[in-house]
């Protein structure tokens, strides 16, 4: 073998620098660092910070841990056991050891995370795996007492100190006899606690030892600060994660509960960081029915007498879904599960949903209150370690189900950041059961609804003997079920029996419907059908159209004014103004169809009372409908009764045209609110001035139909025009109509005054009757006239109309001129009274004594 000489070794590390600093670093560093802190009085250090080291080995070594920081960055427990060991070798200890300090239900604690540290030892002897963890809540040991006061700690003799425990020694069988514990904070937050132990070739450590254990410990907070904001980085970005994820899935599925947390809980599971978790749902029922508590009554069944929920419910399982993360992902789910079904065998689900507490467990199979499974829990082999389990509750407060979570992915048990993240999502999945639970009242509602129009339609709608008192197919064809008889029989027999249009006066504005009974005005509808040819251009089943003009006719109530009878004479005025006013010429047969039957029914189910006392009395209408409460009721009842097929008179339309039926419906009941009356009279207004203008009228007529807003401006005046319609009428019928119009005013009236304890404005109060004139006039006026002046200068067809109207004012002018007079009478009768009394207690006053006062009043006695 060949020597190598001195000179041939130092020649070969000068000619290669870079093998020799990288020897150096990795043999004799250490060595050195140790030799010079032994030789410190040798050496000229006062210029140095670390006690035995010159400034230039002071920077070397510094030099060397922020490489070690940057080299070691991804993992903070290896960088710290490289500070160690260099901590170790500069106070002299025997060894050094860093606990972590964390929160598991609520609760501080350190945990041993590298113990035994010596300038010598390996990394991977001294890295405590967390099943092997030494965990100390903070009220005992010294490092539990360090990480609660926040404050270094030199203890010369340890069996002199109170918050010494010797559990660790007893563990071991080593013997601590003095140590050195230092706290490394973030903010207000311990992050650790570094503990170096029994001073070498010393009775304790040191002043100096303790300034040097501060100083060199800062390289150790680095790494774990720069850890622990790395943590909290991820755990924010998970919680971000999480809650957007579940938010964008709660909201896809509203239908069912089980669905809506599997869509969230799926979709989130790669932000949950753990091996596998379980969601248990509980059984809602508060209370069984009566029939199920009968074997308990009776003896036969022993009554429960398991855990309860906080609310008083059973805690029963219904269902449980397991979420399996580790290895190959998979969903079980396990309806009705045994009792003794491993997520469930343990008991802690049934503990979390009886006290509604977050239970964070390290080590859980160890745990003797809770009977974990030991070994592998199914054929993959898994094993639990850790558990977090948290209370799934809803807005109520009431616990819906549990969610178990195990075995966090890097093996450490679950930490508060854990605890919070899983919190976030279990109440966010638990608030957002108020989406299932306010569409489950919707449908129930929904159901409600259609079970309430079910009974209304069973009420209302036309029976087969109400129909064949109109359409007497029976009497005539001899045929005892209608669905027999042809269409065509069915419309010659009903022609028969329907008035006859002149002879009725239904093409006139002075019609009367006082001497038509309720059962004739239906005819007279039906007959209006007839008249402007819709029943076969639209093939309409005049069964239908009997069905749902004599619907109509039951679906308006028994109130004084706004009852049939003023329905069928807005929907004869509707047909008048479109025939004998010859405003037809601007619509399609479609159009006028639609207009016809929308007057009829613009007024169905009025309850005799206006918009103002529905919203007043805050009604169920009222809370429903914003505004024009009782049209778009009105409006809905219609469009009701046309969703049922056997009475539906629009049933042969394609859907475009029923589409145009429905929205002329709405414009032209929506339109009877007076309140809206004022805002389109203008825009009606410029339609008549641009019309008068006009030479032809053919010309009117393309400036009109081209334009299907004004067609439907001009479509709510005529409504408007309708309904005000009785004001018109001979003398004779208006006065009697008007009677009672005022009539059921008066009755609201009284309910204003009874119910809502309110006073009501004098055309509501009856004990103001007597100025009904006054206010017909004024009405007249300010609301009527407009109406009527412009159509007649719209078409002149419709002066009659205006003519009746003025006359009418003339007869109200007339009674309020005559009231006024007798007003003034009274009034000088009264005044003349009052001066007579003043007159004659001003003599009494004056004149006479006091017997002459006495005998006056005897004689008046």
């Amino acid at each position: 073998m060949v020597e190598l000489s001195q000179e041939a070794v130092e020649r070969y590390l000068e000619a290669h620098p870079r093998f020799a600093k990288e020897y150096f670093d990795r043999k004799l560093r250490t060595a050195a660092v140790g030799e010079a802190s032994v030789h410190s009085g040798e050496r000229g250090a006062a210029s140095a910070s670390l006690p035995g080291l010159s400034p230039e080995e002071e920077s070397a070594l510094c030099l060397e841990l922020l490489q070690a920081l940057r080299q070691e960055v991804g993992s903070a427990e290896l960088a710290a056991h490289m500070a160690l060991q260099r901590l170790a070798q500069l106070l002299r200890a025997d060894r050094c050891s860093l606990f972590l300090c964390r929160a598991r239900n609520g609760t501080p604690e350190v945990a041993s995370r590298l113990l035994n540290v010596t300038p010598t030892s390996k990394f991977e002897d001294n890295l405590v795996v967390p099943d092997r963890e030494v965990v100390f809540p903070l009220d005992i040991g010294i490092v539990g007492w360090v990480a609660h006061t926040k404050k270094a700690l030199n203890v010369p003799d340890v069996k002199k100190n109170s918050h010494f425990s010797d559990f660790m020694d007893k563990q071991t069988g080593y013997v601590t006899r003095n140590l050195l514990a230092t706290p490394i904070v973030m903010g207000k937050e311990v992050l650790a606690v570094v503990m170096a132990v029994n001073k070498v070739n010393a009775p304790a450590f040191s002043k100096q030892d303790e300034e040097v254990f501060s100083k060199y410990l800062t390289f150790v907070s680095i790494i774990l600060k720069l850890h622990h904001t790395n943590y909290l980085y991820s755990v924010e970005s998970r919680r971000s994660q999480i809650l957007m994820w579940s938010a964008n899935k709660v909201f896809e599925e509203l239908t069912d509960v089980e669905r809506q947390f599997h869509k969230a809980l799926y979709t989130v599971r790669t932000y949950l960081n753990c091996e596998r978790y379980s969601i248990g749902l509980l059984d809602m029922t508060k209370e069984k029915e009566f029939y199920e508590e009968w074997p308990v009554k009776l003896g036969e069944v022993e009554p429960y007498k398991g855990p309860k929920t906080p609310d008083g419910r059973e805690i029963i399982f219904y269902k449980v879904i397991d979420y399996i993360l580790h290895g190959k992902e998979e969903i079980k789910v396990i309806p009705t599960p045994p009792a003794d079904h491993w997520t469930l065998i343990s008991g802690l689900p049934t503990y979390v949903a009886e006290n509604g507490f977050i239970c964070n467990m390290l080590n859980a199979p160890a745990d003797e209150y809770f009977t974990f499974q030991k070994g592998p829990v199914d054929e993959t082999g898994w094993v639990i370690k850790n558990v977090l389990s948290l209370p799934i509750v809803n807005k109520k407060e009431d616990i819906v189900g549990v969610a178990t979570f195990y075995n966090r992915k890097d093996g450490k048990p679950f930490d508060e950041y854990d605890e919070h993240i899983t919190e976030t999502l279990t109440q966010f999945l638990g608030w957002s059961l108020l989406n299932t639970d306010t569409y489950e009242k919707m449908n129930k509602l929904e159901n409600r609804k259609d079970i309430a129009q079910e009974m209304l339609m069973n009420q209302i709608k036309a029976t087969p003997d109400e129909i064949q008192s109109i359409l007497k197919f029976k009497e005539k064809l001899n045929i005892d079920v209608i669905e027999d008889c042809e269409e065509k029989q069915l419309v010659t027999i009903l022609k028969e029996d329907l008035p006859d249009p002149t002879a009725a006066d239904l093409y006139e504005f002075r019609f009367s419907d006082l001497p038509v009974t309720e059962h004739g005005l239906i005819q007279c509808g039906l007959r209006l059908f007839f008249e402007i040819n819709v029943v076969e251009k639209f093939k309409v089943p005049v069964e239908v159209l009997t069905r749902w003009m004599y619907t109509v006719r039951k679906g308006y109530r028994s109130v004084t004014y706004h009852n049939w009878r003023h329905g069928f004479n807005v929907g004869q005025t509707m047909f008048t103004l479109l025939m004998t006013g010859r405003l037809k010429k601007y619509y399609t047969d479609l159009e006028a169809f639609a207009m016809l039957a929308a007057a009829f029914c613009h007024d169905i189910d009025h309850r005799g009372t206006n918009n103002l006392y529905q919203m007043k009395s805050t009604s169920p209408l009222a809370k429903l409908h914003g505004s024009s409460v009782l049209e778009r009721h009105h409006l809905e009842y219609s469009k009701t009764l046309l969703q049922d097929e056997s009475l539906n008179i629009f049933q042969n339309l394609n859907k475009r045209q029923f589409e145009t039926v429905i929205h002329l419906f709405e414009v032209a009941i929506i339109a009877t609110d007076l309140a809206l009356y004022f805002k389109k009279r203008t825009m009606f207004q410029k339609i008549v001035d641009a019309c008068e203008k006009m030479q032809t009228e053919e010309e009117a007529i393309k400036y009109i139909t081209i334009d299907p807003t004004k067609k439907e401006i001009i479509m709510a005046m005529m409504m408007t025009a309708c309904d005000l319609s009785a004001i018109t009428k001979p003398w004779e019928v208006q006065s009697q109509a008007t009677l009672l119009v005022a009539n059921e005013f008066w009755e609201q009236g009284d309910l204003e005054r009874t119910v809502l304890q309110q006073q009501p404005i004098p055309m509501m109060d009856r004990n103001k009757k007597d100025e009904l004139p006054k206010l017909q006039v004024g009405f007249i006026d300010f609301v009527c006239t407009f109406v009527y002046k412009e159509f007649s200068r719209f078409h002149k067809e419709v002066t009659p109309m205006l003519n009746g109207l003025q006359n009418n004012r003339m007869e109200w002018k007339s009674l309020a001129d005559e009231y006024e007079a007798k007003m003034r009478v009274t009034e000088e009768e009264v005044k003349k009274q009052e001066e007579g009394n003043m007159i004659e207690k001003a003599a009494e006053d004056s004149g006479g004594g006091g017997e002459d006062k006495k005998s006056k009043t005897c004689l008046m006695l």
